[in-house]
């Protein structure tokens, strides 16, 4: 294991949703079925393309404050009631999710997740990738004031991590809001289409490259940002 103490350390943080299982679409119908359940009727794409963020920013685009203020902490309740119970057992991993991990672990950098889930979630996840025996440092949307695109998931990573230099860590995310809270912490982020947004939608918000998914990473790992994360890259 590396030394903790090292000036050479190295580390990926790797989001959950839409990066390392396909669940994307599960989430944004269970936002449609609470919201439906309190009496508004919003479109199942427009939710989707909120998949990523929290309830605390996700919220927001479809309710004003003062229905926040009323019902949004049971509403977003029943959001996860419904997932854990409607939608839960059709989350599937990607391919090559696990192997992905343990290739980057087998160059001594270490590796984090940091997602928008909250932490019971997290956990059901980590078992879904087939990675919670490998993974020592997690952060979810409890410990953060404000989920994705603000920078707080990833900041708590970073503190987490104890790693000084920003450039020797990496993000891998499939949204514009991972690549949008990374850089505002301060990283740079490898995004994957396989969460539903397009290269460009992603190497707009900021990512330095863009693959196909988990496999896809896998496979051009030696030509990646993974393999040498503190060196500089430029947009491939």
């Amino acid at each position: 294991m590396a030394d903790k103490r090292s000036a050479s350390r190295y580390a990926v943080i790797f989001d959950v949703d839409g990066t390392l299982i396909d669940s994307v679409d599960f989430h944004a119908r269970a936002w449609v079925d609470a919201f439906a359940a309190f009496g508004h009727s919003v479109a199942f794409d427009k939710v989707r393309r909120q998949i990523g963020k929290g309830g605390d920013q996700l919220m927001p685009v479809f309710l004003s404050h003062e229905e926040i203020e009323r019902t949004g902490s049971a509403l977003e309740s029943h959001r996860g009631a419904l997932l854990k119970e409607r939608y839960l057992p059709q989350f599937r991993v990607f391919p090559k999710v696990r192997e992905l991990v343990q290739r980057v672990l087998s160059d001594g950098t270490e590796v984090a997740l940091g997602s928008s889930a909250k932490e019971d979630e997290l956990a059901e996840y980590k078992k879904i990738a087939g990675i919670d025996d490998l993974i020592d440092t997690e952060t979810s949307s409890d410990d953060a004031e404000r989920s994705k695109p603000c920078p707080d998931i990833f900041e708590a990573a970073i503190r987490k991590l104890g790693i000084a230099d920003l450039s020797s860590i990496l993000v891998v995310g499939d949204t514009p809001y991972d690549a949008q809270a990374a850089q505002k912490a301060g990283l740079r982020t490898i995004g994957l289409r396989c969460g539903g947004w397009s290269e460009e939608e992603l190497r707009d918000a900021g990512c330095i490259t863009v693959f196909d998914d988990p496999a896809d990473l896998l496979a051009r790992y030696e030509t990646s940002p993974l393999a040498r994360p503190s060196r500089p890259f430029t947009h491939a």
